[in-house]
């Protein structure tokens, strides 16, 4: 039994025992770290065979003398030698371990380490692959002394295998290199050159000693079981490729295969939903790996928010002065306070997870906050120009509003880093009802321009999840809002565009399913995720929301039939009652009075005929209607 079946029978089993969630929730993190390990590792595989020499095309020599003498590590030692160091780092530091970004640049670490290593080793270098990019210009002229500084290569792997290279530093220069030390300390690892002939063995040993009592004690599952020779039953991959590179066997692309549907859903770690889980649709952007997709999420929120501060801008404080009430204080305050509680709460650990480092934290609401300045602003200036100027104070005075735009930052800061505390991790923290930000997901897509595919896809899966049943539950807002309007819910046609009803005559509707009415987020970011039909649309043709968003966080006017939630009255509407004010005649006669018409009536049959007039003068349009019966 895999160990890909066994976590699908595991789910069945739990489903059909109806088991406590506590204990769902302890094998769904088990399920994550053998997730992450295993992109982790297929990742690995590839960055190892471009540093190192081929490990399957290593030959084994014959010993000539019957005497037992020590040998040289072998490519295929230094393989497994890197992959333990990594297993057992990555076990050490536990808030790494299913965090995907922090693991990969983790790895990338101890690949710098062991190049180094093999680079300054004395007869080592048979190692090294000749043609790798990070090799040092003299390498095939001069001997590098194993005195001298080990070189650093963090750069060159970075730009070589889609790596964030601040990020990396930061792991290397703060977490690897002082465990390294500790490990030197603790005599786990001992010599001036680890590949050394006479330390690489004892090296070898004593690591696979400290991590299999690591595995019996806290450990998940043993996860050298990526080495074996039988890795393929156990697990669903292999260790070396057992045919020539650009050949693949059919046994080994049934086991990718195999692996691709299981771990489909994991490339941005987010929820598959009814309708953001369209995995038998060809993606649009190109297939990239897990690894790949997470660092260019980190990239583009890096991006994002480059060259700003965590501190409103100059802009943003003059919208703040020229309130009647300046905000400033309170806000600044506000997320003071949420971010402690964020980072308190961060690096706790748990039952169902560790505790992350506090500067993990403080990295993450740093990020959080810049956006949220940022993403503020341009709702201002939004909020500026469709009001006319009008002062701002009752807006910026909405607590749950700034509350609901932090978390909903932080949720994208976390989504991007590929945090384990998925939603609703981030509103439970912080107290806040699904309900409320639920509010300010529209607003904050439609206000920053700079979020890629998948942020605007988890965004909405959130919104479907809250909709589908957070919304519902026994404590909701929800209940409160209905009754302070009553109990008088609005219907599907008071609350979306006309023009959001799709045609059913095959007119100029987008759309092919007939009176299917879209969703009142019609921003053509979210369209595009929903429909795939964001290439046909331009943003200047697409309507914004006219509710603005004091009136989104305001309750409704009390005694109201309906309340408008997204615009006023249908245009169809109006027009028809425009045309039936401004003058209709209207004739009920049998159809033997209208024989000159061209119109098929049974005898007897009575006919409405209806006579508009556009304007004085001018001959309207007369349509006649059988009536049956």
């Amino acid at each position: 039994l895999s160990l890909i079946q066994f976590f699908s029978k595991m789910k069945k089993w739990m489903d059909m025992s109806n088991l406590p969630q506590e204990f769902r929730e302890r094998v769904e993190r088990l399920e994550r770290n053998f997730e992450v390990s295993t992109v982790i590792f297929k990742k690995f595989e590839p960055i190892f065979f471009d540093m190192f020499q081929n490990p399957y095309e290593e030959t084994s020599k014959p010993h000539r003398s019957r005497k037992q003498r020590r040998v040289p590590c072998s490519v295929k030692d230094l393989f497994n030698f890197c992959w333990t160091l990594f297993v057992y780092t990555k076990g050490n530091f536990r808030m790494i371990g299913d965090d995907l970004v922090n693991s990969y640049h983790l790895l990338l670490c101890c690949l710098d380490l062991i190049f180094a290593n093999a680079l300054l080793c004395p007869n080592r270098r048979d190692l090294l692959n000749p043609s790798f990019k990070g090799l040092p210009v003299e390498f095939h002229t001069l001997e590098i002394k194993a005195s001298e500084d080990p070189p650093c290569i963090i750069a060159m792997l970075c730009e070589l295998h889609d790596g964030l290279l601040v990020e990396a530093k930061g792991i290397k220069e703060h977490y690897f290199k002082p465990y390294i030390a500790k490990l030197f300390d603790r005599k786990i690892l001992k010599g001036d050159c680890l590949l050394d002939l006479c330390n690489f063995t004892e090296n070898s040993k004593a690591l696979n000693k400290e991590y299999e009592e690591y595995v019996l004690t806290v450990g998940d599952f043993d996860e050298r079981v990526f080495l074996g020779a039988d890795a393929e039953e156990e697990i669903g991959t292999r260790k070396f490729p057992a045919d020539v590179p650009g050949e693949k066997t059919a046994a080994r692309a049934h086991v990718e295969c195999h692996l691709q549907q299981h771990f489909e859903k994991k490339r941005s770690f987010a929820p598959s939903t009814p309708l953001t889980g369209r995995r038998y649709l060809r993606e649009k952007e190109a297939v990239i790996t897990p690894v790949a997709s997470a660092t260019q999420s980190v990239s583009r929120l890096q991006s994002m928010v480059a060259g700003l501060k965590n501190a409103p801008s100059e802009q943003l404080t003059a919208i703040f002065e020229s309130c009647a009430r300046s905000p400033m204080e309170s806000i600044v305050s506000r997320v003071k306070e949420i971010g402690e509680t964020f980072c308190c709460s961060y690096t706790q650990s748990t039952d169902e997870q560790p505790g992350s480092h506090i500067d993990f934290a403080i990295n993450r609401l740093k990020l959080a906050e810049i956006l949220y300045y940022k993403i503020l602003e341009t709702i201002m200036v939004q909020e500026t120009r469709r009001l006319h100027g009008k002062d701002l104070t009752a807006l910026l005075e909405q607590d749950l509003f700034h509350r609901s735009l932090l978390a909903c930052c932080l949720e994208i800061v976390l989504f991007a880093y590929s945090s384990p505390r998925t939603f609703p991790w981030i509103i439970e923290v912080l107290d806040l009802r699904p309900f409320y930000f639920y509010k300010v997901i529209e607003v904050l897509i439609r206000s920053e321009e700079g979020l890629s595919r998948d942020m605007v896809k988890h965004l909405n899966s959130i919104e479907e999840q809250i909709l589908e049943s957070l919304a519902w539950t026994r404590n909701s807002a929800l209940w409160n809002a209905l009754e302070a309007s009553d109990n008088k819910v609005p219907t599907c046609e008071e609350v979306i565009f006309p023009s959001n009803f799709e045609a059913s005559n095959g007119g100029s509707g987008l759309g092919h399913l007939p009176m299917m009415p879209l969703s009142p987020i019609i921003h053509p970011r979210v369209k595009e995720v929903r429909t795939d039909l964001g290439g046909s649309l331009r943003r200047d043709m697409q309507p914004l929301s006219p509710i603005s968003v004091h009136e989104r966080y305001s309750s409704p006017t009390a005694g109201s039939a309906k309340r408008r939630l997204f615009g006023d009255d249908s245009p169809k509407e109006m027009q028809m009652e425009k045309i039936l004010t401004k003058g209709t005649k209207l004739t009920i006669a049998p159809a033997a009075s209208i024989g000159a018409e061209n119109m098929s009536t049974s005898p007897g049959q009575t006919v409405l005929t209806m006579t508009t007039t556009t304007g004085p003068g001018k001959a309207g349009q007369k349509v006649t209607i059988p009536l049956h019966g």
